[in-house]
Parts: C-alpha cells; sequence; structure tokens
C-alpha cells in the first residue's frame, strides 16, 4: 500500500461511507521525511529488546468491535473485532479515547468504513475469548454472546467489564501503527463492576 498507508485508506474509507456522523472531518497527519538506515549506523533500539523491555508494563485488555458497515453491505455481512491491549483514555472535554492497530491489519479497514466502534474492556475469566479476537482469518463472533451498543450498534460482548462506544475522531500516524481516536458517543460498565480485569504482562495473561 506505500507509505501513505493505512491513515489514508481510513480518510476514504469514511469520506465515502455515509453511515456513521463524525465529530469532525479524519484528516491524516503529513507523512514524515523517511530514509534507511545507513550501514554505518546502528539502529536506536534492538526490536527484541523494545519488546522485552515495554513487555514489563502491564496493560488492560480490549477488544475493539465495529457493526458491518459501508456501501453495498449485505445484510448477512459478519461484524469486526480485533484483541487490543494499545488502548487509553485520552481527553475528559470533549470525552476522547485512543487505541493502536497495526497498518497491516485486516479488520482496522472494515471499523473505518464503519465509521464507529465499541471498545469491550475484558474480565479476568475472558483470556480465551481475547485470543479468539486475535486470531486472522477466522469468524471471530462464533459463539460469542453479544449486544448492540446503543448509538453505532457495534457488538457489546456479554460479561465485559465496561464498554464505550465511540465515533472515529482522527486517524493519525505512529510508525507501523495507526493512532485512532475515538469519540465516546455511550458508556456503561458491566453487570459485575467488582470482578478483576484482565491483564497482561511479560508475554502472558495475568
Amino acid at each position: 500500500m506505500g507509505q501513505a498507508g493505512m491513515a489514508e485508506a481510513a480518510v476514504r474509507y469514511l469520506r465515502s461511507a455515509g453511515t456513521a456522523p463524525l465529530a469532525r472531518p479524519v484528516e491524516a497527519l503529513p507523512r514524515p521525511e523517511l530514509r534507511c538506515v545507513r550501514e554505518n549506523e546502528r539502529a536506536p533500539v534492538d526490536q527484541t529488546e523494545f519488546r522485552r523491555v515495554l513487555g514489563t508494563f502491564a496493560t488492560g485488555v480490549t477488544v475493539v468491535t465495529a457493526p458491518p458497515a459501508g456501501p453495498g453491505t449485505s445484510p448477512d455481512a459478519s461484524p469486526a473485532g480485533f484483541a487490543c491491549q494499545s488502548f487509553s483514555s485520552l481527553s475528559l472535554d470533549p470525552p476522547l479515547i485512543a487505541f493502536m492497530v497495526g497498518r497491516t491489519s485486516t479488520t482496522w479497514p472494515r471499523i473505518a468504513r464503519a465509521g464507529a466502534f465499541c471498545v469491550n474492556v475484558l474480565s479476568a475469566g475472558q483470556a480465551e475469548l481475547c485470543r479468539a479476537f486475535a486470531v486472522r482469518g477466522a469468524d471471530k463472533f462464533a459463539g460469542v454472546e453479544h449486544t448492540p451498543a446503543p448509538v453505532s450498534g457495534s457488538p457489546r460482548l456479554t460479561d465485559a467489564l465496561a464498554w464505550i462506544d465511540c465515533t472515529i475522531h482522527a486517524v493519525h500516524t505512529g510508525g507501523d501503527h495507526l493512532i485512532v481516536v475515538g469519540r465516546v458517543d455511550a458508556l456503561g460498565t458491566g453487570d459485575d463492576e467488582d470482578a478483576a480485569p484482565l491483564l497482561f504482562h511479560k508475554g502472558r495473561f495475568l
């Protein structure tokens, strides 16, 4: 897809889809100047070491979902979803959240076409559910109980600790990932607010 990558694709999808109102137009940031590392230069950080050190930071785990949407979408089309641990609150006024997704993700273009998504915060007993949503090419929603989020209609996963229903607000480039900012339209918690969260630390669930 070239260096313009998924951010520009997202802009095209959102402009062509008339399904969800946006808080403001989604625009990709200007393309940064890039160059290869020369033979006499060292890459600043070894990727294996980067993963090892950053893995010491424990994170919560979410599943980001979106309804089937876009021009010509079949009524029988399945929703989209993927496991995501790169999630954060961003702003209180206006209420914004953010998640990061790899440029090579096959699920992100479907979320971009929908123009909206729901973040499902997983509980400690949902590790297997998370693994199911981390697999490519499978029917991720097979046997998964869910109800539609009130604004976007994105799947709210049963027994999740919390859900956050959002409209895509902006998409920014971030190296080999995209930074997706969502404006919160509705949110809530599950039936058991005292349940423990699912955590990921040093390559395993806690």
